[in-house]
């Protein structure tokens, strides 16, 4: 397969970026409750294209969830509690950067959880989707898919980079070791979740820049939306500076100019 020219890549991204901008305010018109979930195996992509998609965007309509480990209090809570707290109100976009999803992946194939409590979520989760559903919220799930040979490229890219080093886990070095079981458990999952009213979308991630790329496009087409006209803006002149004097800015102290 052939990789996406750099100079094309950047033409598209930013026209799916306007795009983007178009959608944020036809949600926040149109008081709509959008929640997105990225799912997938670790350096698959799904950081990249969650930043594509929201750097041109407001973070007080399009917001990022990644809840790290739950505390013990969590722990004895209702499974989904949690992320129910943080689900969009009118007007909003939620993007969960993994999500409930984690009891089928890791909880499941590093023994977080019961068999008992992963049987549960497997026959409750499509019934916690459909009550979001029914309760107006779009709901788009994601699942980025890298190959084997791929995945352990980006890998040695994060160990040998002292910019993304911090990306990789001792989580995610096991979860390399554990490939199949990996594979065996997203399997099962996709057996109970994958439905017709909340169906997994999945992205080809090997090529990081299309998988975005498809990925922005795909929610574009997912909520049909129209362009809001904006208002034109013109700048006042600046107040006049009558009885105002400024004090002496010797005393401040100021970042020094290394550049």
């Amino acid at each position: 397969m052939s990789k996406l020219d750099s100079k094309k890549y950047n033409k598209e991204l930013k026209n799916l970026q306007v795009e983007l901008i178009k959608l944020q305010e036809w949600i926040k018109q149109e008081h709509l409750k959008v929640v997105v979930l990225f799912e997938g195996r670790d350096a698959a992509g799904k950081g990249g294209a969650i930043k594509r998609i929201t750097e041109s965007l407001n973070p007080r309509i399009c917001k990022v969830v990644a809840l790290g480990t739950p505390t013990e209090k969590e722990k004895s809570q209702w499974y989904f509690q949690r992320y129910v707290a943080h689900l969009p109100a009118a007007g909003e976009i939620l993007l969960f950067d993994r999500s409930w999803y984690n009891r089928a992946g890791v909880e499941r194939v590093m023994g977080f959880c019961t068999n008992e409590e992963y049987k549960e979520f497997l026959n409750s989760c499509p019934i916690f989707e459909q009550m979001l559903i029914r309760s107006d919220i779009t709901l788009i799930k994601y699942w980025f898919s890298v190959s084997d040979e791929e995945q352990e490229k980006r890998f040695e890219d994060r160990i040998n980079d002292p910019t993304k080093r911090w990306k990789i886990s001792p989580m995610d070095i096991e979860s390399r070791a554990r490939w199949v079981d990996y594979s065996r458990a997203k399997d099962e999952m996709f057996k109970y979740t994958d439905t017709k009213e909340s169906p997994w979308r999945v992205v080809q991630a090997d090529d990081k820049k299309k998988a975005r790329l498809n990925c922005i496009r795909d929610l574009l087409s997912s909520i049909p939306y129209k362009t809001i006209n904006q208002k034109s803006i013109t700048l006042p002149d600046r107040q006049a500076e009558v009885g105002y004097s400024r004090p002496s800015i010797t005393g401040q102290t100021f970042v020094k100019d290394y550049y």
